[in-house]
């Protein structure tokens, strides 16, 4: 049971990034409302309504209908409206700026919760019509039923009025930026938190029995709870191969037991090793440290050409950078009978080589980011660090970047500045 439940949360927390996944959860919401209220009429409700507060039902069933209708269509044209909105978004972001942040914009939840009252609404209003008969003598109209779609339409109309503000923001590059910033910023703190991170004993697994991948897909993360459970029902270790995040591909190394598996664990094993197509940054941080950089590159790129954006980048990055000196570069789970997962850790010098190989082809003729990623190299080098070893790691970038721009910068003036900057860093030219 406990193992069903783990597969459950693990595709509830797939489909949560699909875009539809809120407004169908609202959409069938509304669908049993609306049989909840006729079933509510059909033991009286607005007949007990009409007795005793009249002026809340409606009473005329050409009215009634009139009302559906214009709520009917009018919810439809918003929210027409409303998801052709969300694909200016997605292009926009896509276009201007990368299109890794796309699955963190569909992913949102404010629209799609909001898609989701519309389309409830909808189909509330639609049955509650379908419910209505002609009059007679003997026929209570649905009014109580009619004046709740009323309400929810409102609502819609308040949630429409939100929509119109949350993406006049989210189509601007500091909330973008914001944004992903807040999600790594998360990621990591629970992660500093993790005692994984601060476990470094394991054992040699050079000659351990490897097993492969049987799918093609991005690592996304592990079911650890029943991960650990299997590792203690079967008294072994695990460690994973590929960095979370990575794609890998089928037939690829996945991971080494520290014995031979029988084909049910090995299958046991394998579904706590979850795959997908795509990538969020609530669950691998270093997808954060990949937008941003490709939001400064494009930002610098000469059809674009706009450095303000790049400076905002560069001042999250440096932000995001002084809290991965906090983490080590190990993450090892010790179970409850003692036994040991060992996750590979993407460390901290490929972090930053990756990020400035990028960064230094952009940015190395324009003196003013220069300056800017010379700042972010004093500023991480007075943080605290759990590994004193990081603090040559951007030492080696530092003269990298300044020995880069050197060969594209010629101006003198521009030269003092980057001396300048090389004696605040203490490199040796």
């Amino acid at each position: 049971m406990k193992e069903l439940w783990a597969k459950f949360r693990t595709v509830c927390f797939s489909i949560q990034s699909k875009i539809a996944f809120y407004p169908s959860l609202f959409a069938i919401i509304g669908f049993f409302l609306a049989f909840v209220m006729i079933y509510a009429e059909n033991r009286g409700i607005s007949a007990y309504l009409m007795e005793n507060t009249p002026t809340l039902v409606v009473n005329n069933g050409n009215t009634a209908l009139t009302i559906l209708s214009a709520c009917i269509t009018g919810l439809i044209s918003m929210m027409v409206f409303s998801f052709s909105m969300v694909m200016v978004l997605l292009n926009q972001a896509s276009t201007n700026y990368s299109p890794r942040l796309l699955p963190g914009l569909i992913s949102n939840k404010k629209h799609q919760v909001i898609l989701g009252i519309y389309l409830a609404t909808i189909l509330y209003c639609i049955f509650i019509a379908i419910s209505i008969q002609p009059d007679g003598e003997s026929y209570q109209i649905p009014g109580f039923s009619v004046l709740i779609g009323i309400i929810f339409t409102v609502i819609c109309m308040g949630a429409f009025i939100y929509f119109i503000h949350t993406i006049s923001q989210s189509i601007q590059i500091n909330h973008i930026l914001d944004g992903i910033y807040e999600s790594a910023k998360n990621r990591l703190s629970f992660l500093i938190k993790d005692p994984a991170d601060t476990t470094k004993d394991f054992p040699d697994s050079k000659n351990w029995p490897e097993y492969y991948t049987e799918k093609s897909g991005y690592f996304q993360h592990l079911n650890l709870k029943n991960l650990k459970a299997v590792c203690d029902n079967e008294e072994i270790s695990i460690r994973i191969l590929p960095v979370k995040g990575e794609f890998v591909l089928k037939g690829n190394p996945l991971f080494r037991a520290s014995k031979k598996l029988d084909e049910k664990t090995l299958k046991e094993l394998q579904d706590t090793i979850v795959f997908s197509r795509g990538e969020l940054v609530s669950r691998n941080y270093a997808l954060a440290f990949k937008q941003i950089t490709e939001i400064i590159v494009k930002a610098m790129s000469p059809g674009v050409n706009d450095p303000g954006t790049a400076l905002n980048g560069l001042d999250y990055l440096t932000e995001l950078f002084s809290m991965r000196m906090l983490k080590n570069d190990s993450s090892i789970h010790i179970t409850d009978k003692g036994n040991r997962i060992k996750e590979n850790v993407l460390d901290f010098k490929e972090l930053m080589y990756n990020v400035m190989a990028s960064l230094r082809t952009y940015c190395k003729e324009d003196i003013t980011l220069v300056q800017k990623l010379g700042l972010m190299f004093q500023y991480l080098k007075n943080r605290e660090s759990i590994d004193p070893g990081f603090y040559n790691v951007i030492n080696d970038e530092a003269k990298t970047l300044i020995f880069d721009a050197f060969e594209e910068i010629t101006n003198p003036k521009d030269q003092e500045l980057l001396k300048e900057l090389s004696e605040k860093l203490n490199l040796n030219n």
